[in-house]
């Protein structure tokens, strides 16, 4: 599994790279064939709430690719918030594609 991570309007430090990798290499766990996951990290200073931090994960699946967006005030809170959601909808896929062979 190759991990793909970007940073727009912000500057990724080795711990924050450190920490995206600790977080999306556990992922393989809930589907075995992802073969790559990219991660962007984007710094948004000019929300009506306030400066927001949005974090998109892409993940490729046999050729499909599974999207999931989440924003919060914080790196890690985005960064949480997305993985805990892809896992949601990863496992989701996995026993929807694990029914459709046993009917």
């Amino acid at each position: 599994m190759k991990i793909i991570i970007k940073g727009t309007n912000i500057e990724l430090t080795p711990e924050m790279k450190v920490y995206l990798q600790n977080k999306f290499s556990t992922i393989e766990k809930y589907n075995k064939k992802i073969n790559e996951v990219r991660v962007e990290i984007e710094h948004d200073a000019k929300h009506q709430k306030g400066e927001i931090i949005r974090c998109e994960v892409n993940v490729l699946v046999n050729g499909r690719i599974i999207r999931v967006e989440k924003n919060a005030v914080s790196f890690e809170k985005a960064v949480n918030k997305v993985r805990d959601h892809l896992k949601l909808v990863l496992v989701k896929q996995r026993k929807k594609s694990i029914d459709k062979y046993r009917k």
